[in-house]
């Protein structure tokens, strides 16, 4: 289970690839099962550490580039004269993208090499991001991120195939470790970078330094990452996907997992958004490096996702994700308060709660999901990103009417929801052949 991290191991299969009963691998012989076993890279290889530096580079570049813009959202709400709900749009609009391309490029992905694919997507990366500066006005700088989220879609849609298909087993739990790292300490860097800098030399100034850095990561990318050495699989047809995704929509549970993370995802999402614009405000008239600094709690969601994943194989599932959306409600709460270090502590129990509501929401998915386990864990993607998208910019209206209060009593609706159907999802029995 990835630990703090929005993109979690089950992605190793996805939802446009057979199981592997069905692979071409299912069809060789035992000598060229051998055969193909012995291309890979084996732990501790000069090949293994090159591609699992690599993918590192490329995870902290993408998602570096993703959520860069949020403690800009008051700067930008200030410059371009819109409100709390408008500024978060150059974020949603981005993940929202991300989220559709995700599942298109998924399924195309086949029929391009990796390396060339994602490296393509780095660039184009880069590019946008030193593009977003450049934006002479709003519309444009939201067209650029727009873009943004489809362009980076394909580090993540393609590198947890390319792991899985190019190291050995062994090897395989580390390599996937380090990916999902990058992509959560990217997320977080991101965040502390742009912040820290958008008060020494301006966000656009800070903007174009991170896009320097992903050209330089993208040229490092480029010299490591061997080229693959296993053939590309087929590519399921449309009709073959359309009968797994309905199995998963007619069982009573996947529906109810699916939603849950569509409306946590959009009410943690929305706190994060607007607690630089509180912060900015009086009483505590913080700095823009200042306000930075409160993102360092992600670091808490590690240690949520860790335990809370461990805990859950202990307990079973029912028994700790109810809870643990008590806890984001509580930790909510806690942030109604006015001492600024009663709001910091607020946010970093309910991101403890959340990262590990996410790490049992996902793993249950995949393990209720059965045969179709990677378009399971897909569908639960894909709404996680899009309720970042909705909630994360309805509750910019909160703000707008009503303040900080406004903020919280959307994303406790939100996260109220949630809880109703954990309830519900505790009354459903297991399925006999799933220790769900």
């Amino acid at each position: 289970m990835a630990r703090g991290a929005l993109f979690q191991p089950e992605w190793s299969v996805w939802p446009w690839r057979r199981n592997c009963n069905a692979c071409p691998l299912s069809l060789m012989t035992e000598t060229n099962r051998q055969e193909q076993a012995s291309l890979r890279f084996a732990r501790g290889s000069p090949a293994y550490w090159r591609a699992s530096a690599a993918l590192f580079l490329a995870a902290f570049s993408v998602f570096a580039a993703v959520y860069a813009v949020q403690p800009l959202l008051p700067i930008f709400a200030a410059e371009f004269a819109i409100d709390a709900a408008a500024s978060s749009v150059a974020l949603s609009v981005t993940t929202g993208t991300l989220a559709i391309s995700l599942v298109l490029m998924g399924w195309l992905g086949n029929r391009f090499d990796r390396k060339a694919l994602m490296l393509t997507t780095m660039v184009l990366t880069a590019v946008l991001t030193l593009a977003v500066p450049l934006s002479p006005d709003w519309a444009t700088l939201v067209g650029a991120r727009a873009l943004m989220g489809i362009a980076v879609c394909g580090v993540p849609a393609i590198a947890m195939v390319y792991l899985a298909e190019e190291m050995s087993n062994d090897a395989l739990g580390l390599g996937m470790g380090l990916f999902v790292g990058g992509s959560a300490l990217g997320g977080m860097s991101g965040r502390l970078m742009i912040g820290y800098l958008a008060g020494a030399v301006g966000w656009r100034g800070a903007l174009t330094a991170l896009g320097a850095l992903i050209v330089l990561n993208a040229l490092l990318f480029w010299l490591l990452l061997p080229a693959p050495r296993t053939p590309r699989g087929r590519t399921l047809s449309l009709r073959e996907l359309g009968d797994n995704f309905r199995t998963l929509f007619a069982d009573k549970a996947l529906p109810l997992l699916f939603a849950c993370s569509f409306l946590m995802m959009g009410g943690f999402v929305a706190i994060y958004n607007y607690v630089g614009f509180r912060l900015l405000a009086p009483p505590y008239g913080l700095a823009q490096s200042q306000i930075a600094l409160v993102f360092i709690v992600y670091l808490v969601g590690t240690l949520g996702s860790a335990w809370m994943g461990g805990l859950a194989s202990r307990l079973g599932r029912r028994k700790v994700f109810l809870p643990l959306i008590v806890i984001m409600l509580i930790g909510l709460g806690t942030t109604l308060a006015t001492p600024l270090w009663l709001i910091v502590l607020g946010m970093a129990i309910m991101t403890f709660a959340f990262f590990g509501a996410h790490a049992v929401a996902s793993a249950w998915v995949a393990r209720r999901s059965q045969q179709a386990r990677a378009q399971g864990s897909a569908i639960y993607l894909l709404a996680y990103y899009a309720g970042s998208s909705v909630i994360g910019t309805i509750g910019g209206y909160g703000w707008s009417h009503w303040g900080w209060p406004g903020v919280v009593a959307f994303t406790a609706a939100s996260f109220g929801i949630a809880l109703l159907l954990a309830i519900r999802l505790a009354s459903l029995p297991p399925l006999q052949l799933s220790a769900d």
